[in-house]
């Protein structure tokens, strides 16, 4: 199994509502994906504009699968843009 845990702060002028609506998209297809395991959306509440989306895959093969995904390649990249500093990306296996 893999673990994605994947950290990023939204720009200050951008709406959470917008980049939640964005996630929300992404974990609501994300789930029918093959192989997904779990996939959520968290907002930090301790950090304003601090989110995490947390997913877990069967393997790397689904894993990859997953990522050359539509969904993945037209929203991860639009999720992004409304970063501070990027996606940060913690990888775990178990």
């Amino acid at each position: 199994m893999i673990r994605l845990n994947v950290f990023f702060e939204k720009k200050e002028d951008v709406r959470t509502e917008d980049i939640n609506a964005l996630c929300e998209e992404l974990v609501r297809k994300s789930l029918e994906d093959k192989g997904n395991v779990a996939y959520d959306y968290f907002v930090s509440g301790t950090r304003d504009g601090v989110m995490m989306i947390c997913e877990t895959w069967q393997n790397e093969d689904v894993l990859k699968v997953h990522m050359a995904s539509e969904h993945f390649t037209t929203l991860v990249p639009r999720i992004e843009a409304l970063t501070k500093s990027g996606l940060k990306l913690e990888q775990f296996s178990f």
